[in-house]
């Protein structure tokens, strides 16, 4: 199969990380998790306490994406491993504020555009397809109702032993929906080329498969 980018967009908990990598995996291609570069420097403006100095922060910073056998994609802040404090309850609070600043968004989309310059990318976020990979050769605008979100997301955060409610979770990813949505730079919306794909009551399979016959489709 010729190289392609697949660029997948959506909320929170709509279950992009999961796809993509299992996509990236199916077709021998390289994952790039977005929102870990966001979570990575939302981690950093925590630990200088909530500087607002973003082109300061992103100026002195180092991120690298680097692939373990054990662990899969981790990410590099500043020369340290932080893959594991990224699910952090602060960090998820505070992620879609950090990343709606424009030095920040800067930084990781020049990043972002670097690493899918020669393609044979599955990279997954909320604004790939309308500002990171424009020209990807498959863009697909994942979604899910927030009552199934809320639920993924509860999973999620038992396994990591985070303790989480339900309905807040609910509301926390409803706010966050509507701050993506409106926020003035990179706003989560669809790209017009984009395939809606609603994974609500279907399984990480069924989801993978019908990606997959998408990029079959490309491929053929």
């Amino acid at each position: 199969m010729r190289a392609i980018n697949i660029a997948i967009d959506g909320p929170a908990a709509a279950g992009k990380s999961t796809i993509a990598k299992r996509v990236a995996s199916e077709l021998s291609m390289i994952y790039v998790d977005t929102g870990a570069m966001y979570r990575a420097i939302t981690y950093k403006y925590l630990k200088l306490n909530k500087t607002e100095d973003f082109s300061e922060l992103v100026n002195h910073t180092t991120l690298e994406l680097v692939y373990k056998k054990d662990k899969g994609q981790c990410v590099i802040l500043d020369n340290e491993d932080v893959t594991d404090f990224l699910r952090e309850n602060d960090v998820t609070q505070h992620v879609s504020y950090v990343a709606s600043k424009e030095p920040v968004r800067t930084f990781a989309v020049k990043k972002q555009k670097e690493l899918a310059a020669e393609k044979g990318i599955v990279m997954d976020g909320r604004d790939v397809g309308t500002v990171v990979l424009p020209d990807a050769d498959l863009k697909v605008y994942m979604i899910a109702s927030v009552e199934e979100r809320a639920e993924r997301r509860l999973k999620d955060n038992n396994l990591r032993g985070i303790e989480s409610n339900f309905e807040d979770l609910k509301k926390e990813i409803a706010d966050r929906d509507h701050y993506d949505m409106n926020r003035d730079i990179s706003p989560l919306k669809k790209a017009d080329d984009a395939i809606t794909l609603d994974t609500t009551g279907k399984s990480i399979e069924q989801v993978t498969a019908e990606i997959l016959a998408l990029v079959k489709e490309i491929a053929d």
